[in-house]
């Protein structure tokens, strides 16, 4: 048994020395700015109920950690009493308090509870598609409104660990995550793990975190993924941010595990940053899958993985 289940992922933190640059790029990429601070940090929302989806803090670049969204006060207090930790007030918009932890490989982990969510702003879904078989349109002409992309909510970070099994134990100790993928390397090894929230028989995300081996690499961020309100919304955003001279990472493509249609970027700092949308549903009593790692590498269809990518 986990000391609690999380709920939901909440936000991706990050430093940059410039934060109107960073601003910038998140308003193209399609993201909301919260306004000034009274911290002098950049909090930006996207078009859900999350009050919080990114922060910027002043400082050198890079990432800073993540916040996990736990399903109640009560959880919270659970877990800071089992780690030993205080209670604190969660700062920014929607309040509420924080759990801070630290994984073994270093990696900063807010847990939140009992902040007050934002009110959702229009979810950007343009018209439907007519296909062979459906034609849901039919007397309507398809207009898709150009600019960045309608950024739903954050949907998932990837980390490279230094140990897979401690990062497990850990996790899943604290979260009750559950495994989805199982990736193993070639000679059997455990090479990565895709991990989503246990809800029950309500299905969520493919996964919320994905925690990965590299040969040669120490422990680190590799990306944050935020959804979008469907394909049109995807490309037009991709349209928007190659017009701003932005530099893209990978794209577009589907994915074999979890199944999204993706669109990675860089930010100004070279953080990795992806669009998805259309990815797939499990609820608890999925079973994990054992697969490999060309299949985690792979896709459907795109162009494939650029060199440097992992």
């Amino acid at each position: 048994m986990s000391i609690i289940k999380i709920h939901d992922i909440e936000y991706a933190r990050f430093a940059a020395p410039d934060l109107d640059v960073m601003r910038t790029f998140l308003l193209d990429f399609g993201l909301k700015d919260l306004g000034p601070q009274s911290d002098g940090f950049l909090r930006m929302r996207a078009n859900g109920t999350v009050p919080v989806v990114h922060v910027t803090e002043p400082g050198d670049a890079g990432f800073l950690g993540l916040a996990l969204r736990a399903a109640s006060l009560a959880d919270l207090e659970k877990l800071a009493a089992h780690d030993g930790v205080a209670l604190e007030d969660a700062p920014g918009p929607g309040g509420g308090k924080l759990v801070r932890l630290v994984d073994p490989d270093g990696f900063v982990v807010d847990v939140v509870a009992g902040g007050v969510p934002a009110r959702p702003l229009p979810d950007g879904a343009n018209p439907p598609w007519n296909n062979a078989s459906k034609h849901p349109r039919a007397g309507l002409a398809k207009r898709v409104a150009t600019g960045p992309s309608s950024v739903l909510r954050l949907g998932h970070i990837v980390l490279i660990v230094s140990d897979l099994e401690r990062t497990w134990t850990w996790w899943h100790e604290r979260f009750g995550f559950i495994i989805s993928d199982d990736v193993r390397a070639p000679d059997g090894s455990p090479a990565a793990m895709f991990v989503r929230c246990d809800r029950g028989d309500e299905p969520t995300d493919h996964h919320t975190l994905n925690f990965s081996v590299v040969p040669g690499k120490a422990p680190q961020f590799h990306h944050v993924a935020y959804e979008v309100a469907d394909l049109d919304d995807l490309m037009v955003g991709h349209d928007n941010l190659v017009a701003g001279g932005y530099r893209h990472a990978w794209g577009i493509g589907r994915h074999f595990l979890g199944s999204q249609v993706f669109d990675y970027w860089l930010d100004p700092y070279g953080h990795r940053i992806e669009h998805w949308t259309d990815g797939d549903l499990f609820a608890a009593g999925t079973p994990t899958h054992v697969t490999d790692l060309d299949t985690m590498l792979g896709h459907q269809w795109g162009p494939g993985v650029p060199a440097g990518f992992v």
